[in-house]
């Protein structure tokens, strides 16, 4: 059987490999004749492949290489309808926007609607690119003549222009019409956002859109300083650092020595517990300690073989956590710069999960891991041990958060829901346990609303709300206690790639694929 996989993973290396070089060469077409490309934001999300299979079937494997190009495929039209309502049904929740449609089906989509996702050749030209997941099965390279290339390479270039945010979005055909507005009396309404309260809820929340902070690419992660006075934001090329309260940018850390070619994107983002050092993870692999005062690289640390997907400080400063592509969770010791533990997701295996998000308990004894294979792996800091593997989500997991308790763990996965866990059992007996622990029922709760993938969780600092961001735009508020949906707070045109709720203030910052970082308040009002 391992001899099965193995040359499974050597057929798909193959043709990944033979895929990449196919479009490096339409890049270099595209570069030839002059024409700006913007990165496929589709690459930039960790998402484990599948190779492809005879007859048309695909057999599943773990490595998390992915393409540029490659796409999602449109979902079933008619699961769509029904998730959508139908005309004359009852309004569900959360809300959507009203497509209007004439009499051929087609529509202008007004607001945030979604519709049935198409093809890049099907959509609106001047659509930014959505920063979500591809379809894990890559397309075969195509065989076609350098004139077909050039014209696809055009197709694709203009595909990629971003538009401005008042654009409409053609509905598609057979689009149904969507249940009507809630009243005015459920939402609260700014300039381009809104915030749908749930009408089966006791409203308890209010929202404001303090600062709009542009950007020139898609805005990755999102992070405040522990005192909550700084925002990080992490995007291309650069780690940009504003001002909470005034929305002012006050440093942008760059590195004026790394290869000037290409894209180059932070996907991760965390300030020291005091709040001199900004720690950055990035595409080539390096962990770059910046002082934020000399806007000077203090520290690099090396040893991920793939991209860097999340990073955490310990509350006391002595221990940073990463998570990477490669399959693994590194403990950093700060004071030296070197790795305390490499914790791989397969042990011994070169094959395993990528991990796409990390989170490190309040008192960093346990460092929590999500992965591709949908599986929340739990580790203890001190020994590298794996305390437990967390089974429940259906689909890959981007996101994980503890609580402020220490004792309960949240996780955002692709299968469009959230989790709650509970690790009470590991923190008591944490100095005492020798085998790994799996129980199911350490899932307490499961919020579902979201209509599209869960792409990032933060937890406020009392443990009150958890706020989730979505591949259909979307930040919910949701009540812990209840599992309810606070309220869909609408206002990005893109993915909502990245949330933060500062631990020290009522404020949230969102980072989207719409090249736009925001940075919200909210209040509670009972």
């Amino acid at each position: 059987m391992q001899d099965h996989v193995y040359e499974l993973e050597k057929r798909h290396c193959d043709i990944v490999a033979q895929y990449e070089e196919e479009i490096k060469r339409l890049r270099g077409l595209l570069d030839a004749r002059g024409v700006p490309h913007a990165p496929d934001a589709a690459s930039l999300v960790p998402t484990a492949p599948q190779p492809r299979g005879t007859g048309g079937n695909s057999s599943r494997a773990s490595s998390p290489t992915r393409t540029r190009a490659e796409r999602l495929p449109p979902p079933d039209a008619a699961a769509h309808q029904a998730q959508r309502g139908a005309p004359g049904a009852e309004a569900s929740w959360p809300p959507t926007k009203r497509v209007k449609t004439n009499g051929s089906g087609a529509g202008a989509q007004t607001g945030e609607s979604r519709g049935p996702r198409m093809k890049r050749e099907e959509r609106e030209p001047k659509r930014p690119s959505t920063f979500a997941p591809p379809d894990p099965d890559p397309p075969a390279a195509p065989e076609s003549s350098a004139k077909e290339d050039e014209t696809r390479m055009e197709t694709a270039a203009e595909a990629n222009k971003p538009a401005a945010p008042s654009e409409p979005v053609p509905a598609p055909e057979n689009a149904a019409e969507e249940p009507t507005e809630p009243s005015q009396a459920l939402k609260k309404e700014g300039s381009d956002w809104v915030a749908v309260y749930n009408p089966k809820a006791q409203p308890a929340l209010d929202v404001s859109l303090v600062h709009t902070l542009m950007h020139d690419s898609v805005v990755c992660c999102v992070r405040f300083s522990p005192d909550g006075k700084f925002l990080a934001t992490g995007c291309n090329r650069a780690a940009n650092i504003y001002d909470s309260k005034t929305g002012a940018k006050t440093c942008v850390l760059q590195d004026a020595s790394s290869d000037s070619e290409g894209d180059l994107y932070i996907r991760s983002v965390c300030f020291s517990p005091d709040g001199k050092y900004l720690a950055t993870g990035a595409e080539d692999r390096q962990i770059r300690i910046w002082d934020i005062v000399e806007k000077k690289i203090k520290t690099t640390l090396t040893g991920h073989k793939q991209e860097i997907y999340s990073l955490e400080y310990s509350q006391d400063g002595r221990i940073l956590a990463s998570g990477s592509g490669d399959k693994t969770v590194r403990i950093w010791d700060m004071e030296s710069g070197t790795p305390i533990h490499v914790l791989y997701t397969s042990p011994g295996l070169n094959y395993g999960p990528g991990v796409t998000a990390i989170a490190l308990s309040p008192d960093g004894r346990l460092v929590a891991a999500g992965a591709l294979d949908t599986f929340v792996r739990v580790w203890d800091t001190k020994t590298g041990k794996l305390r437990c593997r967390l089974k429940g989500h259906k689909d890959s997991i981007y996101s994980v958060a503890f609580m402020p308790d220490g004792q309960t763990l949240v996780s955002g996965s692709l299968d469009k829901t959230i989790k709650l866990w509970d690790l009470s059992c590991i923190t008591r007996s944490l100095d005492s346990m020798d085998d790994e622990i799996s129980n199911p029922s350490m899932c307490i709760s499961t919020f579902t609303g979201h209509k599209d993938y869960v792409l990032s969780v933060s937890c406020s600092p009392q443990g009150r709300w958890i706020a989730s961001g979505s591949k259909d735009r979307s930040v919910q508020f949701w009540d812990p206690r209840s599992g309810q949906s606070q309220l869909v707070l609408q206002g990005h045109k893109n993915s909502v790639i990245a949330i933060n709720l500062s631990q020290t203030g009522n404020l949230l910052a969102t980072g989207s694929g719409d090249f736009n970082a925001r940075i919200w308040s909210y209040e509670n009002t009972s």
